[in-house]
């Protein structure tokens, strides 16, 4: 099956089986390794993206259902030269140890900010259910509302 699909801003012609994951089209056919392999049964969310706008997990998102829409990845969000605001207030609250789930977290957050700009901490916790082994979800919400708050802009 051929797809259509603008990936971080690019059109890509993506050839695969229709069933095969989008997390893996990512990662072995566009070389895009910043979205991770965690659970593989989209619980951890280490393997965020947004598509059309929306968060979701590409574990478990067949590339089938991906044609014609727009996918960002953790490369997308920002670059080297002109980080996302997000990933400024990441660096700042020191917010990774192992860095693992942080692309899945940081895409959670900047799908959370896009539709609730001032969010509390209820619905940070609503929101950003991935999971972080190292327990570094005091930082990733004092990061999110730093954003929030202003201290760090695109």
């Amino acid at each position: 099956m051929t797809v259509q699909a603008q990936i971080n801003g690019q059109a890509v012609t993506i050839t695969a089986e229709p069933d095969t994951p989008l997390l893996w089209v990512l990662r072995e056919e566009l070389g895009l390794t910043g979205t991770k392999f965690g659970c593989g049964i989209a619980a951890c969310g280490a393997c965020s993206v947004h598509v059309d706008g929306k968060v979701v997990r590409s574990c478990s998102v067949p590339v089938s259902t991906v044609s014609g829409k727009a996918i960002t990845t953790i490369e997308g969000l920002g670059s080297p030269k002109v980080l996302h605001p997000l990933q400024a207030a990441w660096i700042a609250h020191q917010v990774p140890q192992c860095g693992y789930c942080q692309s899945g977290q940081l895409m959670a957050a900047a799908a959370l900010l896009r539709t609730m700009p001032k969010p509390t901490d209820a619905d940070i916790d609503a929101a950003i259910t991935n999971i972080c082994r190292c327990g570094t979800y005091p930082r990733i919400r004092a990061a999110i509302h730093a954003v929030a708050n202003g201290e760090f802009s695109a």
